[in-house]
Protein backbone atom coordinates (compact mmCIF):
# COMPACT_ATOMS: atom_id res chain seq x y z
CA UNK A 1 0.00 0.00 0.00
CA UNK A 2 1.65 3.52 -1.12
CA UNK A 3 0.92 6.19 1.79
CA UNK A 4 0.63 9.72 1.15
CA UNK A 5 0.89 12.60 3.09
CA UNK A 6 -2.72 12.52 4.52
CA UNK A 7 -2.22 8.67 5.38
CA UNK A 8 0.86 9.66 7.48
CA UNK A 9 -0.78 12.76 9.09
CA UNK A 10 -3.32 10.03 10.56
CA UNK A 11 -0.67 7.80 11.10
CA UNK A 12 1.11 10.34 13.39
CA UNK A 13 -2.03 11.46 14.98
CA UNK A 14 -3.11 7.89 15.60
CA UNK A 15 0.06 6.72 17.56
CA UNK A 16 0.39 9.63 19.60
CA UNK A 17 -3.27 8.80 20.76
CA UNK A 18 -5.65 6.30 19.55
CA UNK A 19 -8.47 7.25 21.91
CA UNK A 20 -9.02 10.08 20.79
CA UNK A 21 -12.37 10.99 18.71
CA UNK A 22 -12.40 10.74 15.06
CA UNK A 23 -13.20 14.56 14.83
CA UNK A 24 -10.69 15.00 16.26
CA UNK A 25 -8.37 13.16 14.54
CA UNK A 26 -9.73 14.90 11.28
CA UNK A 27 -9.64 18.43 12.68
CA UNK A 28 -6.16 17.68 13.56
CA UNK A 29 -4.57 16.22 9.79
CA UNK A 30 -7.30 19.11 8.26
CA UNK A 31 -9.88 16.86 6.72
CA UNK A 32 -13.56 15.65 7.41
CA UNK A 33 -14.55 12.66 9.06
CA UNK A 34 -15.77 10.49 6.30
CA UNK A 35 -12.47 10.39 4.62
CA UNK A 36 -10.44 10.16 7.50
CA UNK A 37 -12.47 7.28 8.27
CA UNK A 38 -12.17 5.57 5.09
CA UNK A 39 -8.45 5.97 4.73
CA UNK A 40 -7.84 4.17 8.52
CA UNK A 41 -10.35 1.47 7.34
CA UNK A 42 -8.19 0.88 4.38
CA UNK A 43 -5.23 1.29 6.85
CA UNK A 44 -6.73 -1.40 9.12
CA UNK A 45 -7.65 -3.34 6.17
CA UNK A 46 -3.92 -3.64 4.62
CA UNK A 47 -2.69 -4.67 8.02
CA UNK A 48 -0.69 -1.08 8.15
CA UNK A 49 -3.04 -0.35 11.64
CA UNK A 50 -2.58 -3.60 14.04
CA UNK A 51 -4.58 -3.70 17.16
CA UNK A 52 -5.13 -0.81 18.95
CA UNK A 53 -3.87 -1.34 22.90
CA UNK A 54 -4.10 1.01 26.00
CA UNK A 55 -0.41 1.84 27.14
CA UNK A 56 -0.60 0.87 30.80
CA UNK A 57 2.26 2.13 33.32
CA UNK A 58 4.44 -0.53 34.22
CA UNK A 59 5.76 1.69 37.73
CA UNK A 60 2.09 2.63 38.60
CA UNK A 61 1.01 -1.46 38.71
CA UNK A 62 4.06 -2.18 40.66
CA UNK A 63 6.39 -3.27 37.61
CA UNK A 64 9.39 -1.17 39.14
CA UNK A 65 11.93 -3.48 37.38
CA UNK A 66 12.96 -3.75 33.84
CA UNK A 67 15.84 -6.18 33.02
CA UNK A 68 17.69 -6.54 29.58
CA UNK A 69 18.35 -10.02 29.62
CA UNK A 70 21.27 -11.17 27.28
CA UNK A 71 21.35 -14.61 25.94
CA UNK A 72 23.52 -16.58 24.72
CA UNK A 73 23.20 -20.08 23.78
CA UNK A 74 25.77 -23.17 22.38
CA UNK A 75 22.67 -25.10 20.53
CA UNK A 76 21.06 -24.19 17.32
CA UNK A 77 19.35 -27.01 16.36
CA UNK A 78 15.05 -26.66 15.93
CA UNK A 79 14.66 -28.75 18.43
CA UNK A 80 16.10 -26.43 21.01
CA UNK A 81 15.25 -23.09 19.12
CA UNK A 82 11.19 -24.71 19.35
CA UNK A 83 11.81 -25.18 23.00
CA UNK A 84 13.46 -21.50 23.48
CA UNK A 85 10.55 -19.30 21.27
CA UNK A 86 7.83 -21.22 23.31
CA UNK A 87 9.46 -20.70 26.74
CA UNK A 88 9.37 -16.98 25.62
CA UNK A 89 6.65 -16.28 24.25
CA UNK A 90 4.69 -17.89 26.98
CA UNK A 91 6.10 -15.67 29.59
CA UNK A 92 3.97 -12.74 30.08
CA UNK A 93 7.35 -10.71 31.86
CA UNK A 94 8.76 -10.50 28.52
CA UNK A 95 7.87 -7.79 26.68
CA UNK A 96 10.29 -7.96 23.90
CA UNK A 97 12.60 -10.38 22.34
CA UNK A 98 15.04 -10.30 19.43
CA UNK A 99 17.51 -12.68 17.93
CA UNK A 100 20.34 -11.21 17.08
CA UNK A 101 23.37 -11.13 14.92
CA UNK A 102 26.95 -10.48 16.89
CA UNK A 103 28.15 -12.29 19.90
CA UNK A 104 24.94 -12.14 22.13
CA UNK A 105 22.04 -15.03 20.37
CA UNK A 106 19.07 -13.46 22.25
CA UNK A 107 18.13 -10.27 24.24
CA UNK A 108 14.66 -10.16 26.22
CA UNK A 109 13.32 -6.83 27.50
CA UNK A 110 11.68 -8.11 30.69
CA UNK A 111 9.22 -6.47 33.06
CA UNK A 112 8.80 -7.81 37.07
CA UNK A 113 8.16 -6.12 40.25
CA UNK A 114 11.75 -6.77 41.76
CA UNK A 115 14.93 -8.14 41.36
CA UNK A 116 13.55 -11.77 43.77
CA UNK A 117 10.29 -11.80 41.21
CA UNK A 118 13.48 -11.51 38.11
CA UNK A 119 15.15 -14.65 40.03
CA UNK A 120 11.78 -16.58 39.75
CA UNK A 121 11.63 -15.86 36.43
CA UNK A 122 14.97 -17.07 35.37
CA UNK A 123 14.97 -19.96 37.04
CA UNK A 124 11.76 -21.09 35.40
CA UNK A 125 13.32 -20.10 32.34
CA UNK A 126 16.70 -22.22 32.46
CA UNK A 127 15.02 -25.12 33.75
CA UNK A 128 12.74 -25.25 30.70
CA UNK A 129 15.47 -24.40 27.99
CA UNK A 130 18.84 -24.80 28.55
CA UNK A 131 21.49 -21.70 27.50
CA UNK A 132 24.79 -21.13 27.65
CA UNK A 133 25.11 -17.91 29.44
CA UNK A 134 22.70 -15.13 30.77
CA UNK A 135 23.33 -11.71 31.25
CA UNK A 136 21.32 -9.34 33.17
CA UNK A 137 21.06 -5.71 33.25
CA UNK A 138 18.68 -3.56 34.90
CA UNK A 139 17.68 -0.39 33.96
CA UNK A 140 18.69 2.38 36.55
CA UNK A 141 16.29 4.90 34.55
CA UNK A 142 13.92 4.47 32.18
CA UNK A 143 15.39 7.84 29.42
CA UNK A 144 12.67 7.60 26.17
CA UNK A 145 9.65 4.52 25.41
CA UNK A 146 8.00 5.38 22.37
CA UNK A 147 5.74 2.81 20.26
CA UNK A 148 5.85 5.77 17.46
CA UNK A 149 7.61 5.09 14.32
CA UNK A 150 8.97 8.68 12.62
CA UNK A 151 6.79 8.80 9.54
Amino acid sequence: MQLDATDRKILRELQEDAGRSLDEIARAVGSSKTPVWNRIRKLREAGVIGPQVVVADPDKLGFEACFFVLIRTSEHDADWQGRFLHAVRSRPEVMEAHRLAGDIDYILKVRVQNARAYDVFYQALISEVKVHNVTALLSMEEIKNTTALPL
